[in-house]
């Protein structure tokens, strides 16, 4: 049983709202952790079936069961719960009464806009955390974090893991594709699926992406929309306050778990991944995903962005701090050199008085301060934050 940082944050949450809603992809150990965190709660999946039907037909008979309440799991499959759920939750005054966990944002987002508002706060529980695995006594290099990836069954039950995300991706576009949308060639959708991971880390050109595989560029913006509201993808967009027309304002592209864009990048072993190309875009997704979990496992909006000019000046992340900006500069070479410092030393000179402290991350072990910007080994990743 991994500790999860979210847990915190979720106790707290049911001492202030009588519902709360957990959400992130399937395999990101919602379940586990909500169980966790309230073992006296009643369970209940709604996927089984016969379960979500009596929810559909009798939806107060079946809350009725739970007098005091229950943990509701992959609430997506029957929205119109939520309705019978804001009536109870308003007649009964009860902090942490239900527990609800879904695996699909848009759907759920709406539902709750609609039904639950003011009445749940909203997590989202990502893959594991570098953290998280070092206090499970797991610590290993950036290419076996790569390669693995961090979601908690592949450590749980030793899984092999270009073969467990082999069953994921096939799982999810056989399973959930099918229920999001109504498309009909899925092996044309997995190979947009392995197109945008060739794309990751770049400006997003949805044009060029349709064009790759023969797809309108709506086509290309729909299913952009099923991959990032499963969790799959999500997009990191540009900051540019104030700083005029030559700053690129299209979004840049990332996976929400490293191992699974390795897999789909067909790279089985370390030593093809130290090869590859894309590999410092890889260590790029895994920094920003460690940002990333770290503000959402405290409850918080991630806030993060990148710049880039028309220049080719870029910094790889933007973390928008109150009124503070802290550009952070991500290198997979274990090498420190000054030379690494120049797109945030550029960035400063555009605005000095919102930038005090920049960070470089990378594969090296000697932790620095240069010029007031602080060089940290990728696993200290978290502590900008």
């Amino acid at each position: 049983m991994f500790k999860r940082d979210i847990e915190t944050e979720l106790k707290l949450a049911a001492a202030s709202y009588p519902v709360i809603t957990i959400m992130g992809p399937r395999q990101s150990g919602k379940t586990t952790v909500v169980k966790k965190c309230f073992p006296k709660k009643a369970y209940v999946n709604l996927e089984a079936l016969d379960t979500r039907t009596f929810a559909e037909i009798d939806p107060r008979g079946f809350l009725n069961q739970f007098p005091e309440g229950a943990i509701l799991d992959e609430i997506q499959h029957v929205p119109s719960l939520l309705s019978y759920i804001q009536e109870e939750v308003d007649t009964i005054k009860q902090k942490g009464r239900y527990i609800l966990t879904g695996s699909y944002q848009m759907a759920l987002h709406n539902a709750i806009s609609q039904s639950l508002a003011g009445r749940t706060t909203i997590l989202t529980l990502l893959p594991m955390t570098i953290g998280e695995l070092k206090k499970a006594k797991i610590d290993l290099t950036l290419d076996e974090y790569l390669l693995n990836g961090f979601f908690p069954a592949i450590y749980a039950d030793k899984l092999q893991p270009s073969k467990a995300y082999r069953n994921y991706v096939q799982t999810y576009v056989e399973r959930d594709v099918r229920q999001l949308s109504h498309i009909k060639d899925l092996k044309l959708f997995q190979n947009f699926l392995k197109l945008c991971a060739g794309r990751v880390g770049s400006v997003l050109n949805k044009e060029s992406l349709g064009n790759d595989l023969g797809i309108s560029a709506k086509t290309v913006h729909e299913w952009l929309s099923i991959l990032e509201a499963s969790f799959v993808i999500f997009q990191l967009q540009p900051y540019f306050e104030n700083f005029g027309k030559r700053v690129i304002k299209s979004p840049k592209l990332y996976f929400t778990d490293v191992g699974m864009l390795v897999y789909l990048l067909d790279i089985e072993n370390i030593s093809q991944l130290a090869r590859d190309p894309l590999r410092g875009f890889m260590v790029e997704n895994l920094v920003i995903l460690e940002l990333m979990k770290s503000r959402l496992n405290h409850g918080m909006e991630p806030k993060l962005y990148y710049f880039r000019d028309n220049h080719q000046h870029e910094v790889d992340v933007i973390v928008k701090h109150s009124n503070q900006l802290i550009p952070v500069e991500i290198k997979a070479t274990q090498t420190f050199h000054p030379g690494l410092l120049k797109g945030i030393q550029y960035y400063h000179s555009l605005s000095p008085e919102k930038i005090s402290q920049g960070y470089l991350v990378y594969a090296g072990e000697k932790q620095q301060t240069v010029n007031n910007i602080k060089v940290l080994n990728f696993k200290n990743a978290h502590k900008i934050l």
